[in-house]
């Protein structure tokens, strides 16, 4: 999880899933790809990439709509991951 919130574009992300209202989909929350590439303004495979390994590190959720990819972040994963940070440093 450290490593997927080290790059600065990912923590970008992260932070544009966060606010509300901003999803093409009509989603509350989150964020279809197109609406990321929007937000961070990289090509849709610099995006992808971003996204894998948000999703590896499980801090994002990705769900598959039509043709759209949908994200939204995992509130309780980043908790968590906020929990132990203080716990350990």
């Amino acid at each position: 999880m450290l490593n997927a919130i080290a790059d600065p574009t990912r923590r970008h992300i992260l932070q544009a899933l966060k606010e509300r209202g901003g999803c093409s989909l009509g989603k509350d929350v989150g964020l279809c790809a197109s609406d990321v590439e929007a937000r961070v303004q990289l090509s849709q495979s610099t995006v992808s990439h971003h996204m894998a390994i948000l999703t590896k590190a499980g801090l994002v959720n990705a769900t598959k709509l039509g043709l759209w990819r949908w994200y939204r972040r995992d509130e309780s994963a980043i908790r968590e991951l906020v929990r132990a940070l203080r716990e350990h440093l």
